[in-house]
């Protein structure tokens, strides 16, 4: 069996938001701080002013009250609403269109779509977990239509689940060979002790079954940015992994976008107080080094030495399946690398915007 993970940050367009450009480290941090003070329950004046202060640093007082025009389905039919208070059909067959929109969404190129086809093909996995995924619409597409230009056989089952994102950020499985889905869950709606959804994306978890009978579970994750709230999803997750391990359930994959790296206080819960391994720890884990004297050198944040990025993206094994393993690896060869140090690239790719994702994939080949 082999299985891959992969945030594949979407497959045909993607979020105006998340391809403008990179916000500075005060802003970053400004936003963070907002939404710690956004989440508490009861405010106090310093809260409150602090607030107005973080949101006229970000830009909020730039946002008009009044939009210019509203785009909305009423009847079966698109009406058009402006400033004055009435509504006016004008999207039929009968009336020609007035009015325009600003669209959410901006399309990946061309390029890159094929960088995240090279990405899967080169490994070629019977599981697939994705990150990031617009909808199923577009990850069959892209799985009837691209993948096999690359000559490797289409997925079977192809399954997208919503997620608790506003930039509709879904996630996702894929499966062939013999692997079925089996079983769903999702956290959509846990609540934190506070009340709130402790999951601003998800935590979901599949029960697949092996060509032989078996049956593995797959929890695939997305964690916050914000790092109160990733401690709180990791010791979520360790509680759900370690409930399955006391119900006899021990071939368990725990997988996906952590947000931080290994030696991060906000992981300790999942990483260092379970018994799960990560698959980069083993010894047949493979990847190319970094080029020139970057590759000689090690990191704390590393998934190797020679390999240092930062890591954000995690494929952890139950003690029972890390011994199964035959070995693991990273492709991070779509991933464009914004200084030093720098890696080998697929030849097709000769900028950011030709690269199929931030994020590396990785993947593990499991002897049963």
């Amino acid at each position: 069996m082999k299985i891959a993970t992969f945030n594949i940050q979407n497959l045909f367009h993607r979020h105006r938001d998340l391809v403008s450009k990179s916000r500075t480290k005060n802003a970053t941090d400004w936003i963070s701080e907002l939404d710690c003070l956004l989440r508490k329950p009861n405010k106090s004046a310093n809260d409150s002013e602090r607030i107005n202060n973080l949101s006229f640093l970000l830009g909020f007082e730039k946002t008009g009250d009044n939009s210019y025009a509203i785009l909305k389905r009423r009847a079966g039919e698109l009406c058009f609403k402006g400033r004055i208070l009435e509504n006016t059909t004008k999207a039929s067959f009968l009336t020609d269109w007035q009015g325009w929109t600003k669209l959410g969404n901006r399309p990946i190129h061309e390029k890159a779509i094929f960088s995240k086809a090279y990405m899967i093909a080169e490994t070629n996995p019977d599981i697939l977990v994705l990150q990031e995924v617009e909808d199923r619409a577009s990850l069959i597409e892209f799985n009837s239509e691209f993948l096999p230009l690359l000559k490797i056989t289409p997925y079977q089952e192809v399954m997208v689940f919503e997620t608790n994102d506003n930039r509709d950020l879904g996630m996702g499985i894929l499966l062939k060979n013999g692997y079925h889905l089996n079983g769903f869950k999702n956290h959509l709606h846990d609540l934190d002790e506070e009340g709130y959804s402790l999951f601003d994306i998800d935590c979901q978890e599949y029960e697949i079954s092996t060509p032989n009978g078996d049956s593995i579970w797959v929890l695939n994750n997305y964690f916050s940015a914000d790092e109160g709230q990733r401690q709180k999803q990791a010791q979520k997750v360790s509680e759900i992994y370690k409930q399955k391990l006391r119900n006899g359930k021990d071939l368990v994959i725990v997988s996906g976008t952590l947000n931080d790296v290994s030696y991060s206080h906000c992981l300790a819960p999942l990483l260092r107080e379970t018994d799960l391994i990560d698959v980069s720890k083993h010894k047949r884990f493979a990847t190319d080094r970094d080029n020139g004297s970057s590759g000689n050198y090690f990191s704390l944040g590393a998934y190797r030495t020679g390999v240092n990025i930062k890591q954000k993206d995690y494929l952890m094994l139950s003690p029972k399946l890390f011994e199964m393993v035959a070995n693991s690896g990273m492709n991070r060869m779509g991933t464009w690398p914004e200084s030093k140090p720098k890696w080998r690239l697929y030849s097709s790719i000769t900028s950011k915007e030709h690269a199929a994702s931030e994020h590396p994939l990785l993947w593990s080949s499991i002897n049963f």
